[in-house]
Protein backbone atom coordinates (compact mmCIF):
# COMPACT_ATOMS: atom_id res chain seq x y z
CA UNK A 1 0.00 0.00 0.00
CA UNK A 2 2.61 2.37 0.82
CA UNK A 3 4.43 2.00 -2.62
CA UNK A 4 0.80 2.05 -4.38
CA UNK A 5 0.13 5.57 -2.63
CA UNK A 6 3.53 6.94 -4.15
CA UNK A 7 2.72 5.44 -7.78
CA UNK A 8 -0.81 6.82 -7.75
CA UNK A 9 0.61 10.20 -6.57
CA UNK A 10 3.24 10.64 -9.28
CA UNK A 11 0.54 9.21 -12.31
CA UNK A 12 -1.56 12.37 -10.73
CA UNK A 13 1.72 14.99 -10.78
CA UNK A 14 2.18 13.40 -14.57
CA UNK A 15 -1.04 14.08 -15.52
CA UNK A 16 -1.31 17.54 -14.21
CA UNK A 17 2.11 18.12 -15.91
CA UNK A 18 0.52 17.37 -19.30
CA UNK A 19 -2.62 18.53 -18.48
CA UNK A 20 -2.18 20.40 -22.30
CA UNK A 21 -1.16 17.55 -24.39
CA UNK A 22 -3.94 15.24 -22.66
CA UNK A 23 -6.77 17.52 -22.95
CA UNK A 24 -7.91 17.16 -19.34
CA UNK A 25 -8.12 19.83 -16.64
CA UNK A 26 -5.34 19.41 -13.85
CA UNK A 27 -8.23 19.84 -11.41
CA UNK A 28 -9.78 16.69 -12.57
CA UNK A 29 -6.95 14.75 -12.30
CA UNK A 30 -5.43 16.50 -8.87
CA UNK A 31 -9.17 15.72 -7.26
CA UNK A 32 -9.07 11.87 -8.46
CA UNK A 33 -5.41 11.91 -7.23
CA UNK A 34 -6.33 13.14 -3.68
CA UNK A 35 -8.93 10.73 -2.90
CA UNK A 36 -7.13 7.76 -4.67
CA UNK A 37 -4.31 8.51 -2.38
CA UNK A 38 -6.71 8.37 0.72
CA UNK A 39 -8.83 5.40 -0.34
CA UNK A 40 -5.42 3.25 -0.28
CA UNK A 41 -3.70 4.49 2.66
CA UNK A 42 -6.59 3.96 4.46
CA UNK A 43 -7.19 0.64 3.24
CA UNK A 44 -3.18 -0.13 4.53
CA UNK A 45 -3.80 2.08 7.22
CA UNK A 46 -3.23 -0.77 9.88
CA UNK A 47 0.04 -1.64 8.48
CA UNK A 48 1.02 1.91 7.79
CA UNK A 49 0.25 3.26 11.27
CA UNK A 50 0.88 2.35 14.58
CA UNK A 51 -1.21 2.34 17.73
CA UNK A 52 1.05 3.53 19.79
CA UNK A 53 1.44 7.20 17.29
CA UNK A 54 -2.28 7.76 18.09
CA UNK A 55 -2.45 10.50 20.53
CA UNK A 56 -3.58 8.99 23.76
CA UNK A 57 -7.05 11.26 24.08
CA UNK A 58 -8.16 10.03 20.86
CA UNK A 59 -6.79 6.36 21.65
CA UNK A 60 -9.09 6.78 24.63
CA UNK A 61 -12.13 7.78 22.35
CA UNK A 62 -11.96 5.52 19.60
CA UNK A 63 -11.30 2.68 21.94
CA UNK A 64 -15.17 2.53 22.47
CA UNK A 65 -15.91 2.05 18.83
CA UNK A 66 -13.61 -0.46 17.79
CA UNK A 67 -12.68 -4.32 18.87
CA UNK A 68 -9.04 -4.47 17.68
CA UNK A 69 -6.03 -2.29 17.08
CA UNK A 70 -6.47 -2.47 13.11
CA UNK A 71 -9.68 -1.35 13.62
CA UNK A 72 -8.76 1.72 15.63
CA UNK A 73 -6.04 2.72 13.60
CA UNK A 74 -8.63 2.63 10.83
CA UNK A 75 -11.22 4.84 12.13
CA UNK A 76 -8.63 7.11 13.66
CA UNK A 77 -7.63 7.85 9.87
CA UNK A 78 -11.18 8.20 8.17
CA UNK A 79 -12.49 10.11 11.70
CA UNK A 80 -9.42 12.30 13.05
CA UNK A 81 -6.37 12.37 10.75
CA UNK A 82 -8.52 13.19 7.69
CA UNK A 83 -10.43 16.29 9.45
CA UNK A 84 -7.34 17.58 10.86
CA UNK A 85 -5.93 17.77 7.42
CA UNK A 86 -9.01 18.97 5.67
CA UNK A 87 -9.36 21.82 8.60
CA UNK A 88 -5.88 23.36 7.26
CA UNK A 89 -6.95 22.73 4.01
CA UNK A 90 -10.36 24.47 3.90
CA UNK A 91 -8.57 27.47 5.52
CA UNK A 92 -6.65 27.91 2.57
CA UNK A 93 -9.52 27.13 0.34
CA UNK A 94 -11.71 29.78 1.69
CA UNK A 95 -9.06 32.46 1.65
CA UNK A 96 -8.54 31.87 -1.75
CA UNK A 97 -12.31 32.34 -2.67
CA UNK A 98 -12.33 35.53 -0.66
CA UNK A 99 -9.30 37.23 -2.71
CA UNK A 100 -10.39 35.61 -6.31
CA UNK A 101 -14.18 37.38 -5.74
CA UNK A 102 -12.41 40.25 -4.33
CA UNK A 103 -10.47 40.52 -7.26
CA UNK A 104 -13.02 39.47 -10.15
CA UNK A 105 -15.94 42.44 -8.29
CA UNK A 106 -13.28 45.39 -8.54
CA UNK A 107 -12.68 44.12 -12.31
CA UNK A 108 -16.18 44.00 -12.77
CA UNK A 109 -16.57 47.35 -11.74
CA UNK A 110 -13.57 47.95 -14.19
CA UNK A 111 -11.50 49.96 -11.26
CA UNK A 112 -8.40 48.77 -12.74
CA UNK A 113 -8.76 50.84 -15.24
CA UNK A 114 -8.77 53.64 -13.01
CA UNK A 115 -4.75 52.91 -12.55
CA UNK A 116 -4.06 51.73 -16.28
CA UNK A 117 -5.75 55.30 -18.52
CA UNK A 118 -3.18 57.07 -16.86
CA UNK A 119 -0.60 55.58 -19.02
CA UNK A 120 0.58 57.69 -21.86
CA UNK A 121 3.83 56.89 -23.44
CA UNK A 122 4.74 55.08 -26.76
CA UNK A 123 7.89 54.73 -25.79
CA UNK A 124 9.35 51.20 -26.07
CA UNK A 125 11.98 51.55 -23.06
CA UNK A 126 10.17 54.27 -20.66
CA UNK A 127 7.19 51.20 -21.42
CA UNK A 128 8.07 48.83 -20.48
CA UNK A 129 9.53 49.93 -16.89
CA UNK A 130 5.82 51.12 -16.44
CA UNK A 131 4.71 47.48 -17.06
CA UNK A 132 7.37 45.60 -15.15
CA UNK A 133 7.25 47.81 -11.76
CA UNK A 134 2.85 48.83 -12.15
CA UNK A 135 3.04 44.84 -12.24
CA UNK A 136 5.33 44.02 -9.32
CA UNK A 137 3.56 46.03 -6.73
CA UNK A 138 0.24 45.04 -8.04
CA UNK A 139 0.80 41.31 -7.88
CA UNK A 140 1.90 41.84 -4.44
CA UNK A 141 -1.43 44.08 -3.59
CA UNK A 142 -4.20 41.38 -5.38
CA UNK A 143 -1.85 38.24 -6.53
CA UNK A 144 0.26 37.28 -9.61
CA UNK A 145 -2.23 35.32 -11.52
CA UNK A 146 -5.13 37.98 -11.47
CA UNK A 147 -2.12 40.83 -11.65
CA UNK A 148 -1.42 39.05 -14.93
CA UNK A 149 -4.55 39.09 -16.27
CA UNK A 150 -5.23 42.51 -16.15
CA UNK A 151 -1.67 43.69 -17.52
CA UNK A 152 -2.55 41.41 -20.45
CA UNK A 153 -6.02 43.62 -20.79
CA UNK A 154 -3.81 46.80 -20.66
CA UNK A 155 -1.42 45.66 -22.85
CA UNK A 156 -3.82 44.80 -25.79
CA UNK A 157 -4.85 48.51 -25.37
CA UNK A 158 -1.41 50.16 -25.66
CA UNK A 159 0.23 47.65 -28.27
CA UNK A 160 -1.56 46.77 -31.25
CA UNK A 161 1.17 44.41 -33.11
CA UNK A 162 0.66 40.65 -31.14
CA UNK A 163 4.58 39.72 -31.41
CA UNK A 164 5.61 42.98 -30.03
CA UNK A 165 3.30 42.60 -27.38
CA UNK A 166 4.55 39.07 -26.42
CA UNK A 167 8.10 40.71 -24.95
CA UNK A 168 6.06 42.86 -22.45
CA UNK A 169 3.91 39.92 -21.97
CA UNK A 170 6.91 37.85 -20.71
CA UNK A 171 8.29 40.72 -18.58
CA UNK A 172 4.52 40.42 -16.83
CA UNK A 173 5.25 37.49 -16.29
CA UNK A 174 8.41 37.88 -14.19
CA UNK A 175 7.67 40.44 -12.85
CA UNK A 176 4.04 39.41 -11.33
CA UNK A 177 6.01 35.86 -9.95
CA UNK A 178 8.72 38.18 -8.71
CA UNK A 179 5.85 40.57 -6.48
CA UNK A 180 3.98 38.13 -5.50
CA UNK A 181 6.49 36.21 -3.39
CA UNK A 182 7.37 39.00 -1.28
CA UNK A 183 3.73 39.28 0.07
CA UNK A 184 1.59 36.86 1.80
CA UNK A 185 -1.05 37.40 -0.59
CA UNK A 186 0.49 37.23 -3.83
CA UNK A 187 1.28 34.01 -4.46
CA UNK A 188 -0.66 30.99 -3.53
CA UNK A 189 2.82 29.29 -2.15
CA UNK A 190 3.30 32.55 -0.03
CA UNK A 191 -0.03 32.60 1.36
CA UNK A 192 0.23 28.27 2.15
CA UNK A 193 3.50 29.25 4.42
CA UNK A 194 1.56 32.19 6.05
CA UNK A 195 -1.14 30.04 6.86
CA UNK A 196 0.83 27.24 8.20
CA UNK A 197 2.80 29.82 10.57
CA UNK A 198 5.71 28.99 8.67
CA UNK A 199 6.15 32.72 7.66
CA UNK A 200 5.15 35.71 9.22
CA UNK A 201 3.34 38.78 7.11
CA UNK A 202 5.87 41.20 8.24
CA UNK A 203 8.66 39.13 7.86
CA UNK A 204 8.14 37.71 4.45
CA UNK A 205 7.60 41.25 2.96
CA UNK A 206 11.08 42.79 5.43
CA UNK A 207 13.30 39.79 4.19
CA UNK A 208 12.23 39.01 0.41
CA UNK A 209 11.62 42.54 -0.93
CA UNK A 210 14.93 42.99 -1.76
CA UNK A 211 15.73 39.64 -3.67
CA UNK A 212 12.34 40.06 -5.36
CA UNK A 213 13.09 43.31 -6.37
CA UNK A 214 15.93 42.47 -7.71
CA UNK A 215 14.55 39.43 -9.62
CA UNK A 216 12.48 41.70 -11.59
CA UNK A 217 15.00 44.71 -12.05
CA UNK A 218 17.55 42.75 -13.50
CA UNK A 219 16.29 41.01 -16.17
CA UNK A 220 14.17 44.24 -17.24
CA UNK A 221 17.20 46.61 -16.74
CA UNK A 222 19.16 44.22 -19.67
CA UNK A 223 16.07 43.75 -21.66
CA UNK A 224 15.64 48.24 -21.84
CA UNK A 225 19.20 48.43 -23.40
CA UNK A 226 17.55 46.51 -26.40
CA UNK A 227 14.84 48.40 -26.46
CA UNK A 228 14.04 51.79 -28.43
CA UNK A 229 11.31 53.70 -30.62
CA UNK A 230 7.71 53.72 -29.71
CA UNK A 231 5.15 51.16 -29.81
CA UNK A 232 2.45 51.81 -32.26
CA UNK A 233 -1.29 52.20 -30.32
CA UNK A 234 -4.51 50.66 -31.54
CA UNK A 235 -7.39 52.58 -32.27
CA UNK A 236 -9.17 50.95 -30.33
CA UNK A 237 -7.51 52.34 -27.22
CA UNK A 238 -9.85 55.28 -27.41
CA UNK A 239 -13.07 53.43 -28.05
CA UNK A 240 -16.32 54.03 -26.57
CA UNK A 241 -16.20 51.63 -23.41
CA UNK A 242 -16.16 54.59 -20.93
CA UNK A 243 -19.75 55.40 -22.52
CA UNK A 244 -21.21 51.90 -22.22
CA UNK A 245 -19.00 50.95 -19.05
CA UNK A 246 -22.67 50.42 -16.44
CA UNK A 247 -20.30 51.72 -13.71
CA UNK A 248 -19.50 55.74 -12.72
CA UNK A 249 -15.30 56.96 -12.28
CA UNK A 250 -16.49 57.81 -9.02
CA UNK A 251 -18.02 54.09 -8.46
CA UNK A 252 -14.82 52.40 -9.73
CA UNK A 253 -12.75 54.50 -7.69
CA UNK A 254 -14.56 53.61 -4.42
CA UNK A 255 -14.18 49.89 -5.29
CA UNK A 256 -10.50 49.33 -6.46
CA UNK A 257 -9.73 51.44 -3.13
CA UNK A 258 -11.97 49.83 -1.24
CA UNK A 259 -11.22 46.31 -1.99
CA UNK A 260 -7.53 47.38 -2.27
CA UNK A 261 -8.00 48.74 1.24
CA UNK A 262 -9.80 45.12 2.29
CA UNK A 263 -7.03 42.96 0.82
CA UNK A 264 -4.30 44.83 2.75
CA UNK A 265 -6.37 44.71 6.32
CA UNK A 266 -6.45 40.61 6.12
CA UNK A 267 -2.56 40.70 7.32
CA UNK A 268 -3.42 43.01 9.80
CA UNK A 269 -5.92 41.47 10.95
CA UNK A 270 -4.42 38.40 11.38
CA UNK A 271 -2.32 39.93 13.64
CA UNK A 272 -4.03 42.01 16.16
CA UNK A 273 -7.00 39.15 16.86
CA UNK A 274 -4.73 35.85 15.96
CA UNK A 275 -7.35 34.51 13.94
CA UNK A 276 -6.57 32.57 11.03
CA UNK A 277 -6.18 34.76 7.75
CA UNK A 278 -9.54 33.44 5.67
CA UNK A 279 -11.24 35.39 8.58
CA UNK A 280 -9.88 38.78 7.93
CA UNK A 281 -10.56 37.47 4.21
CA UNK A 282 -14.10 36.74 4.87
CA UNK A 283 -14.65 39.89 6.56
CA UNK A 284 -13.29 42.03 3.58
CA UNK A 285 -15.24 40.36 1.48
CA UNK A 286 -18.45 40.89 3.69
CA UNK A 287 -17.96 44.68 4.30
CA UNK A 288 -17.23 45.27 -0.17
CA UNK A 289 -20.16 43.53 -0.12
CA UNK A 290 -21.97 46.19 1.61
CA UNK A 291 -20.47 49.03 -0.26
CA UNK A 292 -21.04 47.92 -3.76
CA UNK A 293 -25.05 47.01 -2.77
CA UNK A 294 -25.12 50.53 -1.66
CA UNK A 295 -23.20 52.14 -4.10
CA UNK A 296 -26.34 50.44 -6.77
CA UNK A 297 -29.27 50.14 -4.70
CA UNK A 298 -31.42 52.84 -7.32
CA UNK A 299 -30.31 50.64 -9.96
CA UNK A 300 -32.49 48.45 -11.82
CA UNK A 301 -32.36 44.97 -11.00
CA UNK A 302 -30.85 43.75 -14.14
CA UNK A 303 -27.91 46.08 -14.07
CA UNK A 304 -27.61 45.85 -10.45
CA UNK A 305 -27.41 41.49 -10.50
CA UNK A 306 -24.23 42.28 -12.96
CA UNK A 307 -22.44 44.06 -10.19
CA UNK A 308 -23.45 42.24 -7.30
CA UNK A 309 -21.33 39.61 -5.43
CA UNK A 310 -23.66 36.52 -6.30
CA UNK A 311 -23.41 37.32 -9.93
CA UNK A 312 -19.33 37.59 -9.28
CA UNK A 313 -19.47 34.49 -7.75
CA UNK A 314 -20.34 32.81 -10.91
CA UNK A 315 -17.11 34.12 -12.30
CA UNK A 316 -14.85 32.71 -10.19
CA UNK A 317 -12.26 30.46 -11.08
CA UNK A 318 -13.75 27.39 -8.94
CA UNK A 319 -11.62 24.87 -11.20
CA UNK A 320 -8.73 26.59 -9.70
CA UNK A 321 -10.12 25.84 -5.93
CA UNK A 322 -10.95 22.42 -6.93
CA UNK A 323 -7.03 21.89 -7.95
CA UNK A 324 -5.46 22.96 -4.61
CA UNK A 325 -8.52 20.99 -3.23
CA UNK A 326 -6.98 17.61 -4.46
CA UNK A 327 -3.39 18.07 -4.63
CA UNK A 328 -3.22 19.22 -0.98
CA UNK A 329 -5.68 16.27 0.07
CA UNK A 330 -2.45 14.02 -1.83
CA UNK A 331 -0.02 15.55 0.04
CA UNK A 332 -1.66 15.44 2.81
CA UNK A 333 -1.54 11.27 2.18
CA UNK A 334 1.91 11.33 1.72
CA UNK A 335 2.51 12.97 5.12
CA UNK A 336 -0.01 10.77 6.67
CA UNK A 337 1.42 7.83 5.91
CA UNK A 338 5.08 9.07 6.22
CA UNK A 339 6.23 9.56 2.48
CA UNK A 340 7.01 12.85 3.36
CA UNK A 341 9.14 12.00 6.11
CA UNK A 342 11.34 9.50 4.70
CA UNK A 343 11.88 11.97 1.45
CA UNK A 344 12.85 14.41 4.79
CA UNK A 345 15.56 11.93 6.00
CA UNK A 346 16.94 11.61 2.21
CA UNK A 347 17.33 15.10 1.44
CA UNK A 348 18.92 15.00 4.95
CA UNK A 349 21.59 12.14 4.01
CA UNK A 350 22.37 13.05 0.57
CA UNK A 351 22.49 17.40 0.81
CA UNK A 352 22.36 18.20 4.44
CA UNK A 353 19.94 20.67 6.15
CA UNK A 354 21.99 21.19 9.09
CA UNK A 355 23.70 23.92 7.20
CA UNK A 356 22.96 27.09 5.17
CA UNK A 357 24.49 25.86 1.97
CA UNK A 358 22.15 22.46 2.04
CA UNK A 359 19.46 24.92 2.90
CA UNK A 360 20.36 27.21 -0.49
CA UNK A 361 20.64 24.01 -2.57
CA UNK A 362 16.92 22.50 -1.89
CA UNK A 363 15.54 26.03 -2.31
CA UNK A 364 17.30 26.39 -5.65
CA UNK A 365 16.11 22.91 -6.47
CA UNK A 366 12.51 23.41 -5.75
CA UNK A 367 12.52 26.75 -7.65
CA UNK A 368 13.54 25.01 -10.50
CA UNK A 369 11.31 22.32 -10.17
CA UNK A 370 8.92 24.47 -10.10
CA UNK A 371 9.48 25.35 -13.56
CA UNK A 372 8.42 22.15 -14.60
CA UNK A 373 5.48 21.05 -12.65
CA UNK A 374 3.12 23.03 -10.20
CA UNK A 375 4.69 24.97 -7.21
CA UNK A 376 1.93 24.07 -4.86
CA UNK A 377 2.28 20.84 -4.27
CA UNK A 378 5.86 21.45 -4.04
CA UNK A 379 6.17 23.82 -1.52
CA UNK A 380 2.96 21.66 0.53
CA UNK A 381 5.29 19.05 0.34
CA UNK A 382 8.15 20.89 2.01
CA UNK A 383 5.54 21.43 4.54
CA UNK A 384 4.90 18.20 5.50
CA UNK A 385 8.26 16.98 5.65
CA UNK A 386 9.55 19.58 8.17
CA UNK A 387 8.15 20.68 11.44
CA UNK A 388 8.20 24.00 12.27
CA UNK A 389 11.14 24.51 15.59
CA UNK A 390 10.04 26.39 18.36
CA UNK A 391 13.79 27.99 18.82
CA UNK A 392 14.40 31.35 17.27
CA UNK A 393 17.45 31.56 14.40
CA UNK A 394 16.92 27.64 13.55
CA UNK A 395 16.40 27.10 9.83
CA UNK A 396 13.12 25.42 10.34
CA UNK A 397 11.59 27.96 12.70
CA UNK A 398 8.90 30.61 11.84
CA UNK A 399 10.64 32.99 9.60
CA UNK A 400 13.47 31.08 9.31
CA UNK A 401 15.88 30.52 6.85
CA UNK A 402 14.66 27.58 4.92
CA UNK A 403 11.24 28.67 4.84
CA UNK A 404 11.97 31.98 3.92
CA UNK A 405 13.93 30.81 1.31
CA UNK A 406 11.67 28.21 -0.42
CA UNK A 407 8.54 31.54 -0.80
CA UNK A 408 11.64 33.16 -2.63
CA UNK A 409 12.37 30.15 -4.99
CA UNK A 410 8.72 28.61 -5.41
CA UNK A 411 7.29 32.08 -5.88
CA UNK A 412 9.77 33.15 -9.13
CA UNK A 413 11.41 29.90 -10.14
CA UNK A 414 8.37 29.07 -11.94
CA UNK A 415 8.66 32.00 -14.41
CA UNK A 416 11.99 29.97 -16.40
CA UNK A 417 9.37 28.61 -18.45
CA UNK A 418 5.69 29.37 -19.43
CA UNK A 419 3.91 26.32 -18.07
CA UNK A 420 5.78 26.98 -14.52
CA UNK A 421 3.72 29.06 -13.09
CA UNK A 422 -0.28 30.16 -12.81
CA UNK A 423 0.73 33.55 -14.76
CA UNK A 424 2.51 32.00 -17.23
CA UNK A 425 -0.04 29.74 -18.37
CA UNK A 426 -2.94 32.29 -18.17
CA UNK A 427 -0.55 34.35 -20.57
CA UNK A 428 0.23 31.83 -22.67
CA UNK A 429 -3.72 31.21 -23.09
CA UNK A 430 -4.63 35.21 -23.63
CA UNK A 431 -1.69 36.29 -25.51
CA UNK A 432 -1.08 32.53 -27.89
CA UNK A 433 2.71 32.94 -26.97
CA UNK A 434 4.19 29.58 -28.12
CA UNK A 435 6.74 27.54 -25.52
CA UNK A 436 9.66 27.82 -28.17
CA UNK A 437 9.57 31.54 -28.47
CA UNK A 438 9.46 31.93 -24.53
CA UNK A 439 12.40 29.41 -23.80
CA UNK A 440 14.37 31.65 -26.48
CA UNK A 441 13.45 34.71 -25.27
CA UNK A 442 12.63 35.09 -21.55
CA UNK A 443 13.94 31.91 -19.99
CA UNK A 444 17.69 33.18 -19.77
CA UNK A 445 16.30 36.52 -18.79
CA UNK A 446 13.93 34.79 -16.12
CA UNK A 447 16.86 32.46 -14.72
CA UNK A 448 18.91 35.12 -15.00
CA UNK A 449 16.26 37.09 -12.73
CA UNK A 450 15.74 34.12 -10.46
CA UNK A 451 19.43 33.63 -9.40
CA UNK A 452 20.52 37.30 -9.17
CA UNK A 453 17.27 37.62 -6.52
CA UNK A 454 19.10 34.54 -4.83
CA UNK A 455 22.68 35.87 -4.37
CA UNK A 456 20.98 38.87 -2.97
CA UNK A 457 19.14 37.14 -0.17
CA UNK A 458 22.10 34.73 0.96
CA UNK A 459 24.20 37.99 1.07
CA UNK A 460 21.24 39.74 3.08
CA UNK A 461 21.51 36.51 5.67
CA UNK A 462 25.42 36.54 5.24
CA UNK A 463 25.28 39.99 6.78
CA UNK A 464 22.60 39.78 9.10
CA UNK A 465 24.22 36.73 10.67
CA UNK A 466 27.69 38.76 11.14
Amino acid sequence: MYTAILVIFLLGYLAIALEHNIGIDKAASALITGVLCWAVYTLGAPDLTQVNTIPPYIQEEVAAFTDSPAEMVTHYVTHFQILEHLGEIASILFFLLGAMTIVELIDAHEGFSVVTRRIHTTKRRKLLWIIAVLTFFLSAALDNLTTSIVMISLLKKLIETRRERWLFAGIVVLSANAGGAWSPIGDVTTTMLWIGTQITASGIMVKLLLPSLVCMLVPVAYLSTKLHGHVKRPLSSRGLESYVNPTTPRQRKIVLISGISGLLLVPVFKTYTHLPPFMGMMLSLGLLWIITELLHRSKNLEKKSELSVVSILRRVDASSVLFFLGILLAVAALQSAGHLRAMSSLLEESIGTGQASGIYSIGLIVGLLSAVVDNVPLVAASMGMYDIMPTAGHFFAQDGLFWEFLAYCAGTGGSALIIGSASGVAVMGLESISFGWYVRKISLLALLGYLSGAVVYILQESILRL
